[in-house]
């Protein structure tokens, strides 16, 4: 018999909140919004639309909706820039992000609390997006050069071919950043497509432009040359396809469905995309996992960001012989954890986004219990807390048919089930149309490692949620099937605003029989040679 969501909560402690319109305090003044809002490109008078406050529900202040013309002209001054900017040294480059990476550190509290109220989340997962847009400014400015600097490359005849591959910056790159990471996910792509010598165009999710607007005026301070990034303001739906139709690559985070329709668009141009999109992420705790640790693992890989992270765990297989265990310490640590609306480290759980996610997260727990379901832990909203806060839900029993089974929800609910053997966590964790990211939890870290080369996902973190591989910024990260196309870190964070070019000089003699040697003597003189080369393997 399934247990009612109102019988498992009711130990989870929500921090008080004031009765005011600014839970706890913050400090970002009205002058500091109105300065940020100026950060915003537009050609003449617009039309507005409130950026709201999910703690409060109210207005934070009014934002231009930018027009397509606004787009063209963003993209046309950038496409200027970008000209001086490419011929800009490597160093030059690093320059502005060292000191950015400086700067973002130094006045971290300034964007802390705009991501909060703009977004919602708590304080500690805030601090994920400053230390991550930290660590990308560093790596490439220090790693940029090396990845995309002319590289001699094996010739067709050793000695008498010589081979060199070049980079050259695409021009201008457009980025739809999401709303669940304002600040990650709009740098995370614009500090690569900057440093390969591209200019950037960025459109922020109308529900929260600040945090960009705010990595924008840190960048001006930091030396970026002026229209190299520019930030635009408005619906998808009015600015996606103006962006995609003027810029010579786009860069998407959001839902699979839209991102295919970016995808279409992007190919009717013979543009670049890359893609991050939806997931329905496996964790695997094997029989020799650590209970505690896995279930204090899990905490982290489930609820972070209030469960609204593309990367996060929704569905946590366990081998039978711990099940009980693990879940019954999962639900202890689940009920115990802090909810509350507070601009500062007190809380462990802040509140949802907007209403559709919200709605959505109480649609499949109602969903999944109506159809035999059992809640082990939260399982309904707390408008006590604030308009938008859900509690964190762990749901087991779940069957096939349950929309949660196999939709992703987007909020801080997982799903636990058990398993028998590692053939079987293999086959139900790979039974998903998405493969962004994964987890492995076990006592045998170089058995994990291998295990998780037999999922289908972009990235696996054994013994970790999703911090590890997402944090290893020197390795790409991106999706399987459904869950996208690229990758965005790494290399192939940085090669994929470039295009590619081969410069090749013959020496001596052309690659054609000479004069005087019929075809037939060549090709045969031609055939002995390639014969002797498959015998010196590495040879340039």
């Amino acid at each position: 018999m399934s247990m009612t969501p109102h019988e498992v909560s009711s130990s989870l402690r929500p921090v008080p909140t004031p009765s005011t319109s600014r839970p706890a305090s913050h400090k970002v003044s009205g002058e500091q919004l109105d300065r940020l809002i100026g950060r915003i490109f537009t050609e003449g008078s617009r039309h507005t639309a409130p950026v709201m406050a999910p703690y409060t529900n109210s207005a934070i202040r009014e934002v231009p909706l930018c027009s397509a013309d606004d787009v063209q002209e963003a993209v046309r001054r950038a496409r200027i820039a970008h000209k001086e900017w490419a011929k800009r040294s490597f160093a030059e480059r690093a320059r502005v992000f060292l000191r950015f990476h400086d700067m973002v550190l130094a006045r971290q509290d300034e964007v802390l609390d705009l991501i909060q109220m703009e977004n919602g989340k708590a304080r500690k997962h805030a601090f994920e997006e400053v230390a991550d847009t930290a660590i990308t400014s560093r790596y490439y400015a220090h790693h940029a050069e090396q990845h995309l600097s002319p590289q001699r490359r094996m010739g067709a005849l050793p000695g008498l071919t010589t081979t060199w591959e070049h980079h050259h910056p695409l021009g201008v790159v457009g980025i739809i950043s999401p709303w669940n990471y304002p600040l990650t996910l709009a740098m995370a792509d614009a500090i690569p497509a900057l440093m390969a010598g591209c200019a950037v165009v960025i459109k922020p999710d109308q529900q929260t432009p600040f945090s960009c607007l705010w990595a924008a005026r840190l960048l001006d301070e930091a030396g970026l040359p002026p229209n190299l990034l520019m930030v635009v303001t408005g619906r998808g739906r009015d600015l996606g396809s103006p962006l995609i139709q003027a810029v010579d690559y786009i860069n998407f985070t959001g839902s699979t469905p839209t991102g295919r329709i970016i995808a279409r668009q992007a190919g009717e141009r013979l543009i670049g995309c890359s893609l991050e999109l939806g997931g329905k992420n496996p964790m695997i705790v094997l029989d020799d996992a650590d209970v505690e640790k896995a279930s204090e693992g899990a905490i982290r890989a489930c609820f972070s960001n209030t469960g609204q992270l593309c990367i996060s765990i929704e569905r946590v297989y366990v081998h039978s012989s711990i099940f009980d265990r693990f879940l019954s310490r999962f639900g202890e640590r689940t009920r115990a954890l802090k909810l509350g609306a507070s601009f500062d480290y007190e809380v462990d759980i802040g509140s949802m986004s907007s209403q559709d996610q919200l709605e959505k997260t109480e649609e499949h727990v109602r969903d999944a219990v109506s159809k035999g379901a059992t809640v082990v832990a939260g399982g309904r909203a707390r408008p006590d807390i604030g308009p938008l806060f859900y509690e964190p839900t762990i749901l087991t029993n779940v069957p096939k048919e349950a929309a949660v089974f196999r939709e992703e929800t987007f909020g801080p609910l997982a799903s636990v089930y058990r398993f028998e053997s590692i053939e079987e966590a293999v086959t139900l964790a790979n039974d998903t149309r998405y493969g962004l990211n994964a987890s492995v939890w076990t006592g045998d870290v170089k058995f994990g490692m291998e295990l998780g080369t037999r999922l289908e996902s972009g990235t696996v973190n054994v013994n970790e949620g999703y911090a590890a591989a997402w944090a290893s910024v020197d390795s790409p990260m991106g999706g399987f099937k459904d869950s996208g196309l690229g990758r965005r870190h790494g290399a192939q964070g940085i090669l994929k605003y470039t295009e590619a070019q081969t410069v090749a000089a013959q020496h001596l003699m052309p690659l054609a029989a000479p004069q005087g040697v019929s075809e037939r003597r060549y090709s045969e003189v031609m055939s002995g040679a390639l014969k002797i080369l498959k015998r010196i393997p590495g040879v340039r």
